[in-house]
C-alpha cells in the first residue's frame, strides 16, 4: 500500500488502550489524563477486523502500544489472533516493563515477535522522578523476563531527559551487559513534551564515543522502523538512533498509528487521519473499510515540520492518547 507520495505503508502501530499504570513527566500531568470510556475503546475484535483490512492492503507489521498495553486484559489473545491473519510477518509490543515480568510467558506463547521496552535510567531515585510512581526493579525483572526468550528480540527505548552524561552512559552499557539494543528518541515537542530540554543525537553520541571508544554504523535491518544502529567493541548489543528531529526520515516513512478509539492517524504531528470507529460502528463492509483506509493513507502528509512552517493542523493530544 502506498501513499501519496510513493512510499510504501506496511506497518501500523496500534494503541489498544490509553491508560497507564505511570505518569511520566513528558507524557502525562501527575493527575493522570482523563481516560477514555471502554465503550470508546476499539474491542478487540474490531482492532482484528482493521488489522485484516490493513493486512489486504499490504501492511505486514503490527505494533501493539498503549498507553501501557499489558494494563489491558487478555492481551495475548489479541497478539495470537493477529498473528494469524494472512499477510501479518509480525507483531511486536511497546511496553513500560511494569507489568511483563508476569506476562512475559503468555505473550511468548501467543507468538509475539519482539520486545521494546521503555526505559529513560537505570538510576531507582531518577526512575521514580521521570515516571512519579515507577520502581526500576520491576522494569529489570520485566527486561529479564523478556531475555529468558533469547529468540524474543528486545529492544530498549530511552528518551533522554536529563543533561546528566552519567545517565547517557548507564544506559548505553545496558548493551554491553544484556543481548539488547538500546536506542535513544530525540523527543517529540509534542504535548507535555514541548517543556523539556533538547538533546539530539549528535551530542549524545559524542558523550558515549568518549567513554566507550568508536561507533561503527551498522547496515543490519534490525526493526522496523527509522532507527539506525551502531555496533560497539566489547558490546552484546547495539546502540540505535531514532532521531525524528535532527535527522529527519519522512521521506522513508512506512508508518501510520491507530489510536485506541479508532482514530487511523496518519502523521504524528499533525491531526490528520480518519476515525475508522465510526466506520466500523455504522456498519460498512470490508471493501468500505478498505477503502476508508486506503483514502486516509493516499492523504498522509509529506513530512513533519517542528520548529517550521506547519502544512496542516497540529496534534493537541499528548502521547499516551495518541499511542507511542
Amino acid at each position: 500500500m502506498k501513499d501519496g507520495y510513493g512510499r510504501v505503508i506496511d506497518y501500523v502501530r496500534i494503541s489498544v488502550t490509553d491508560r497507564c499504570n505511570l505518569r511520566c513527566v513528558y507524557c502525562m500531568p501527575e493527575e493522570g489524563v482523563k481516560v477514555l470510556p471502554h465503550e470508546a475503546i476499539l474491542t478487540y475484535d474490531e482492532i482484528e477486523r482493521i488489522c485484516r483490512a490493513m493486512a489486504k492492503l499490504g501492511v505486514k507489521k503490527i505494533k501493539l502500544t498503549g498507553g501501557e498495553p499489558l494494563v489491558r486484559k487478555d492481551l495475548p489473545e489479541l497478539v495470537r489472533a493477529i498473528k494469524a491473519l494472512p499477510g501479518i510477518e509480525k507483531v511486536t509490543i511497546t511496553t513500560n516493563g511494569v507489568l511483563l515480568a508476569e506476562r512475559m510467558d503468555d505473550l511468548a506463547a501467543a507468538g509475539i515477535d519482539a520486545v521494546n521496552i521503555s526505559m529513560d535510567t537505570t538510576d531507582p531515585e531518577l526512575f521514580a522522578q521521570v515516571t512519579r510512581v515507577g520502581r526500576i526493579d520491576a522494569v529489570m525483572d520485566g527486561l529479564k523476563a523478556a531475555l529468558s526468550y533469547p529468540e524474543i528480540p528486545v529492544k530498549i527505548n530511552c528518551v533522554p531527559v536529563t543533561s546528566e552524561k552519567e545517565n547517557f552512559v548507564n544506559m548505553a552499557r545496558l548493551a554491553k551487559d544484556y543481548p539488547v539494543h538500546v536506542r535513544f528518541i530525540e523527543i517529540m515537542p509534542i504535548g507535555y513534551g514541548k517543556q523539556f530540554e533538547f538533546h539530539n543525537e549528535d551530542s549524545i553520541r559524542a558523550v558515549l564515543e568518549s567513554e566507550f571508544g568508536a561507533f561503527t554504523p551498522c547496515h543490519e535491518i534490525l526493526g522496523n522502523g527509522p532507527s539506525h544502529y551502531y555496533s560497539v567493541e566489547g558490546f552484546r548489543g547495539k546502540i540505535g538512533f531514532i532521531s525524528s528531529i535532527s535527522h529527519k526520515f519522512c521521506e522513508q516513512c512506512n508508518r501510520v498509528r491507530l489510536t485506541a478509539e479508532g482514530f487511523l492517524k496518519t502523521c504524528l504531528q499533525y491531526e490528520t487521519g480518519n476515525d475508522l470507529r465510526a466506520v466500523l460502528r455504522n456498519g460498512c463492509t470490508d471493501e468500505e473499510l478498505e477503502e476508508v483506509i486506503s483514502r486516509t493513507i493516499a492523504g498522509k502528509p509529506i513530512s513533519h515540520n517542528f520548529n517550521e512552517e506547519k502544512i496542516a493542523p497540529e496534534e493537541c493530544r499528548s502521547m499516551s492518547q495518541i499511542g507511542g
